[in-house]
């Protein structure tokens, strides 16, 4: 009875041994989450927070007459909302305003302790899980939040989509946020790359990765005005979008690490070596960088922050259909 007693009340003062105060990795699913959903700083990512006190929408499948989502709406309870505009600021480089770039870490711990997030909690990042694009801001979140030292973090898979789809409920209600105590670590500087970074691998054969689209590293398409020329860095190769999360439903889902390995080596990518991913402003590229680092515990991998924002409003050269 006396070792009942103290175990009890030794998971009172301390709820995080059920995990021993570790993630189980940098993905964490439903099940999971839901047996502890109350030991951890859940940070909520997203566009705007319109959907926050809405309810989650349901239609009837005509075949099956069951109830799928077509929407996500509401949160899960406890959550921390964080718009994903906040993430990112301006800088001046060589007198050109480039568009969302990752903050100072004066700015960065002002964000998480004003968005609730407490120190010394493992942190678990969501969004609402309906696209590759709300998918892609939680990784650029985490990222973030590992370049400043975070080292106790993950995302959901699938985000709030695949939570509701669990049969997992969530809130409407509107709360006040308590302000968070998180401080910033020592900067990880070897998740970051910057336009010397990406010059100087392009001339040590160091492995560059374009991570959006076909049509935009191909040239097809760009988007003006932020990209000023359309194509890609030469010698890039390309791992787009659609090759890095599978639907189950309306929820987007990380694929299974060896799935990943053969899409990359697809792609003529080497997933076991140094890389810089990049995109147009560092949004997708945080993505393939979460893949390649995270899930798939490359060493060396680093993200181009400016992307092709920078690099062509600098006047740097592409390559693409059109030369």
């Amino acid at each position: 009875m006396k070792i009942l007693l103290r175990t009890l009340t030794l998971s009172l003062l301390f709820p995080f041994a059920a995990f021993a105060g570790k993630l189980p990795g940098p993905v964490v699913d439903a099940a999971w989450f839901k047996e502890h959903v109350t030991h951890v700083s859940l940070i909520d990512v997203r566009d705007d927070l319109d959907t926050w006190a809405t309810a989650p929408v349901f239609e009837k499948d005509e075949k099956t007459g069951k109830e799928k989502l077509t929407e996500t709406g509401g949160h899960i309870e406890g959550a921390l909302p964080l718009v994903f505009k906040k993430v990112r600021v301006d800088r001046t480089v060589d007198g050109k305003k480039i568009e969302k770039m990752l903050p100072d870490r004066a700015y960065v711990q002002e964000l998480m302790q004003a968005t609730g997030v407490a120190k010394g909690r493992p942190i678990v990042i969501t969004s609402p899980g309906e696209s590759v694009e709300q998918i892609e801001a939680a990784a650029r979140v985490y990222w973030t939040l590992k370049f400043y030292g975070a080292d106790d973090i993950a995302l959901l898979d699938g985000g709030n989509a695949a939570w509701i789809v669990a049969g997992l409920p969530v809130s409407m209600t509107k709360k006040d946020i308590a302000r968070g105590d998180w401080e910033a670590g020592t900067e990880q500087r070897e998740l970051l790359a910057e336009l010397v970074d990406v010059e100087k691998a392009l001339s040590d054969k160091v492995q560059v990765v374009d991570a959006r689209p076909v049509s935009q590293y191909l040239g097809v398409t760009f988007k003006k005005p932020a990209i000023a020329a359309g194509g890609h860095i030469a010698g890039a190769r390309n791992y787009p979008t659609d090759l890095r999360v599978r639907p189950s439903g309306i929820a987007q889902m990380f694929l299974k690490s060896e799935e990943y390995r053969a899409a990359m080596k697809a792609q003529s990518i080497d997933s076991a070596v140094p890389t810089i991913a990049y995109c147009n402003t560092g949004h997708m590229a945080a993505g393939m960088w979460f893949i390649q680092s995270e899930i798939l515990g490359t060493k060396k991998v680093s993200l181009y922050d400016g992307s092709m924002h920078e690099w062509t409003t600098l006047g740097k050269p592409v390559v693409g259909l059109g030369g």
